[in-house]
């Protein structure tokens, strides 16, 4: 074969290999942009962070060609509208707290936390490899969306109050921003609850529209000033012992992603969840000084509203399970015997551990 007709062919071999490869890459690789509507103002730098996080892990896994751009809340939908933008397909996604949709179906308080529920490592173990995931995707479905954990902000604080709470009388028409099933349950202690998304929680305390306010925890409620109207902070905030933090999908976009995207998303899900817990644990220690020192009165609900929490708790437990058997009930039984064994392992090792650490670095 002469030298010119070696190489016109040699090119015309390489042309015909590209225009084979080429498809299936693309096809395997595509180039896609999604909008995602956070529930949380920018100002909150870890819950509205989450987000950015995910979105930034996908983009660095895929070249750039799968873009996911977030919206802080109100810049699409209001923060407590976005899963109904994914459900509707305004949007591709959502970061959320589940329970914030607590009015559709109580079951949604389930994917992110319910009072007297599970901690943080509990709530991310019974998602993940416990079964507490299929089991949502499956209720979840029934709103045209897919969910998986994003974040998780640990045990929160029990909020900020105008006067001192002392007994459970003190709880009699106390007008309390709280979201989700704690509201719920502290309804029957005399509390009127008020869903209000994070960046409207400050106007709403200084008006006096409200008389006491829980977010997240001590970095968070720091940057959202609630020390400076409401000075009495107390703890635990025994209805969100781990809140998680969820990415809701619009289903047939989820459906859409090819396999090698899917596990993409996951695992920048993943990438998000653990930065969020770890950077709550950084930063809420030094906030919680800071609150300290500058006024914040800290102090621990009493035994004696804790004790009649949790007995209105398993009242409301009850009741929902009555009104929606094949939902709430299938979920919350579920949830209740993996908390059994949870809390049985736990007292073995972790609490003992803690307990005297806790002990030990208060004597020294």
């Amino acid at each position: 074969m002469k030298r010119r007709d070696f190489l016109k062919a040699a090119s015309v071999g390489t042309a015909a290999a590209a225009a084979v490869a080429s498809p299936a890459i693309a096809q395997s690789m595509p180039e896609l942009k999604w909008r995602c509507t956070s529930s949380f103002p920018k100002s909150l730098d870890t819950i509205y962070g989450g987000a950015e996080v995910f979105a930034k892990a996908v983009a660095e896994a895929t070249d750039n060609k799968f873009q996911i751009q977030v919206f802080a809340a109100g810049e699409i939908v209001p923060g407590l509208a976005a899963a109904d933008a994914v459900q509707s397909g305004t949007v591709e996604m959502c970061h959320t707290a589940s329970y914030y949709y607590f009015g559709k179906d109580p079951t949604f308080a389930f994917g992110t936390s319910v009072p007297f529920g599970l901690n943080s490592r509990m709530n991310n173990a019974w998602l993940t490899n416990g079964g507490g995931g299929e089991l949502l995707n499956e209720f979840y479905k029934k709103f045209n969306i897919y969910g998986i954990p994003a974040g998780n902000t640990g045990c929160q604080m029990g909020g900020w109050f105008r006067k001192e709470i002392k007994t459970v009388q003190d709880l009699q028409g106390l007008k309390f921003r709280i979201g989700g099933f704690g509201g719920t349950v502290l309804q029957k202690l005399g509390v009127v609850p008020q869903q209000i998304a994070g960046g409207d929680i400050y106007p709403a305390l200084e008006k006096g529209t409200i008389d006491a306010a829980e977010w997240v925890g001590p970095y968070d409620d720091e940057k959202l000033g609630f020390y400076k109207i409401a000075p009495y902070y107390y703890y635990p905030g025994w209805w969100e012992g781990g809140s998680t933090l969820h990415n809701f999908f619009n289903i047939d976009k989820w459906n859409a992603l090819t396999p090698a995207y899917k596990s993409i998303v996951r695992s920048a899900c993943a990438l998000a969840n653990e930065w969020m817990m770890a950077k709550y644990d950084v930063v809420n220690p030094a906030a919680l000084r800071r609150l300290v020192a500058g006024g914040a009165k800290l102090s621990p609900f009493s035994p004696a509203i804790l004790e009649a929490s949790f007995k209105a708790t398993n009242d409301v437990y009850a009741e929902m399970s009555t009104k929606f058997p094949d939902t709430f009930k299938k979920v919350h039984d579920h949830m209740v015997a993996f908390r059994g064994d949870q809390y049985l392992w736990w007292s073995v090792a972790e609490y003992q551990n803690d307990s005297f650490m806790i002990r030990a670095l208060r004597r020294t």
